[in-house]
């Protein structure tokens, strides 16, 4: 088992009890106010190891988990049935894991999954690197065999605890019953303190089976984990000089500010600077989509102003971002006039990618915080660059350069404008939960995210069947929002079991079905580099109608529409705002052949920008 100590090494940034910023929800506010310094005073009961379990639970603040029942983690289900913790009976355990996910997103709160063991356990595995990759706080519970058959080959063995190793900040294999609320304590803390991430916990079924003592609360032992939060003075002050004097500056800000609760600081900081702001597809609602200084989202398929200001910039100052290769394209042409400010929480990001000339480590917020105070400082000073030419120059890009799109000239339904109306008439005050592909990108594009934590999309792993049961646990932790999932024909097709859940638990979720009959994003790919040769990407959706989306939405227990044309799209859509007791799934049959502009093609350098197919923007200066 990893210490604590090792997994500092390979995902830093962590600690012992570190206050959060203010508005920030603490692990430990999750968790119930444990506190590692707290002596254990209470009372001390006699109970089972899965008693135990679900006291802790309890104790931890957990409301809700999601999860199927199993012979390795049986034990843990009967105390369960009794708890106050609601347990949402899902279809697979891929959509617990993507559930726990969404819920995490949307509340800021530790996601739950339960799992038995061998292919329940591995079916975890997904989200679990899913969750890992996005830095999102999670802790997957799983059954085990009993310690005295581990590493026999055992009925439904399969060692999670090693499997997962690479995909989790941590994990645990508990080996005796008396350790698991200290366990259990230090995964959630684990889970959403400094940089987060998800926490696997093996319960062997004997461990649950045997009688042990509960206290509450537990004394953590975690004496290398110390997250670094408040940057180093002397590296603000360094930072704010570049930037007082940068002509050409970017806030490229990434999904830790959001993760650090600092969009409200990243709006002070942009608006004392009047700098402009990319989001990343991470970071989409960390900083409002209307607001002037907005440049869009940079990348593979970001605005053209937002990669043009990046290639442009002599100065990026990295928030919470990671010079993720779809942001930065071919990396040795990345913005080669710029130099960097990067901060971040976990020092492991920090030059990985890009060499950073003003390293600063620390939580988002504490660091925009910081900066605000050094740059008034220097602008006091009469230290302050003129960025005026800059922003006319940006804003002339974004002019020239809009996102749009081309209608289809065979007459179908754009997919684009579907996007673009829903989003109109949903507005702002939802979330938005998108699967990946196509209309993953048309989702982070053309609906307008003006306020954090409405958009939920799997960004590091791309991982399709993401969109149901993530906007299932969206809702399910804000039961208050209206929650769309936009998904397409292939990703909903992985995980659409998930509205049976929906329907019997009544977490009225609603579907935009992007269905264009194919992998859309592959099609895509064959058509612009693979001459056309549409190699196993027709999913039959349209030749077919198989599966009938409609039907299938009514089979699983929600109300199934479908709409072909753009007259009836708005209209389709209002009639799914207006049904709130059933999750509700709208089949939008669009033409196969729209695609995702602006792109960067893939291992190519930002400058090869493509506006339109075999449309290249003019990035000269001299030319704008």
């Amino acid at each position: 088992m990893k210490s604590p100590s090792e997994t500092a090494k390979s995902r830093p940034g962590a600690g012992a009890t570190p206050t959060p910023p203010t508005g920030a929800p603490s692990p430990l506010t999750v968790a119930a106010g444990v506190r590692p310094q707290q002596p254990a005073v209470p009372a001390v009961e006699t109970l089972t190891g899965a008693q135990s379990f679900v006291r802790s639970l309890e104790s931890l603040g957990v409301d809700v988990a999601f999860g199927i029942p199993g012979g390795a983690i049986l034990p843990a289900y009967d105390p369960l049935f009794d708890s106050r913790v609601r347990h949402i009976l899902v279809r697979h355990e891929q959509g617990a894991g993507h559930a726990a996910t969404g819920y995490a997103q949307a509340t800021g709160k530790v996601g739950v999954c339960i799992a038995t063991s061998g292919p329940g356990a591995t079916n975890l595995v997904t989200p679990i690197a899913d969750a890992y990759m996005d830095s999102v706080p999670m802790v997957a519970i799983t059954g085990q065999v009993p310690r005295a058959a581990i590493g026999t080959d055992a009925f439904q063995e399969a060692d999670i605890h090693g499997i997962t190793l690479p995909i989790t900040k941590h994990n645990y294999l508990v080996q005796r019953a008396e350790d698991i609320p200290r366990v259990l304590a230090e995964a959630f803390h684990l889970a959403g303190s400094g940089r987060p991430g998800p926490v696997l916990v093996d319960l062997p079924k004997d461990v649950l089976q045997a009688q042990t003592t509960f206290s509450w609360p537990p004394s953590l032992e975690l004496p290398g984990y110390r997250p670094t939060l408040q940057p180093h003075g002397k590296q603000i002050r360094e930072a704010a000089r570049l930037m007082a004097t940068a002509r050409r500056p970017v806030l490229y800000v990434g999904g830790g500010v959001l993760k650090a609760h600092a969009s409200a600081s990243l709006k002070k900081l942009a608006e004392l600077t009047g700098m402009p702001v990319v989001t990343t597809l991470m970071a989409r609602g960390a900083f409002p989509d209307s607001h002037e200084q907005h440049m869009g989202m940079p990348g593979m398929h970001g605005t053209v102003a937002a990669v043009y200001s990046l290639q442009k910039a002599d100065l990026l100052i990295a928030l919470g971002a990671r010079f993720d290769d779809r942001v930065t394209g071919k990396l040795d042409s990345f913005a080669p006039g710029a130099a960097v400010i990067h901060a971040d929480i976990d020092p492991a990001e920090i030059g990985k990618n890009r060499t950073a000339d003003v390293p600063i480590v620390g939580d988002a917020r504490y660091v925009i915080d910081e900066l605000i105070g050094a740059l008034e400082a220097e602008y006091k000073a009469g230290q302050r660059a003129d960025i005026t030419p800059w922003m006319r120059q940006l804003r002339e890009v974004r002019s020239r350069y809009p996102l749009g799109w081309e209608e289809p000239p065979d007459g179908t339904l754009a997919p684009q404008y579907v996007i673009k109306r829903l989003g109109e008439i949903v507005g702002p005050e939802a979330i938005y939960a998108a699967g990946v592909g196509q209309h993953q990108m048309w989702a982070a594009q053309f609906v307008s995210y003006e306020k954090p934590y409405t958009w939920l999309n799997s960004g590091g792993a791309g991982t399709m069947g993401y969109a149901v049961p993530a906007a299932m646990g969206a809702k399910v932790g804000m039961p208050d929002t209206t929650v769309w999932a936009i998904d397409g024909d292939g990703c909903f097709q992985m995980t659409n079991q998930e509205l049976a859940t929906c329907a019997l638990e009544r977490i009225p979720i609603k579907v935009a079905l992007i269905n264009n009959g194919n992998l859309g994003m592959v099609r895509q790919w064959q058509t612009l580099f693979y001459n056309e040769r549409y190699s196993n990407t027709d999913l039959g959706t349209h030749k077919h109608r198989i599966p009938d989306f409609v039907k299938l939405a009514e089979a699983l227990g929600c109300i199934g529409l479908r709409c072909e044309t753009a007259g009836d799209v708005d209209k389709t859509i209002e009639a799914a705002m207006s049904i709130n007791d059933a999750p509700v799934v709208i089949d939008f049959v669009v033409g196969k052949d729209a695609m995702v502009w602006p792109m960067v093609p893939a291992g190519t350098s930002n400058n090869e920008i493509l506006f339109a197919r075999d449309l290249r923007p003019a990035f000269d200066d001299d030319e704008l």
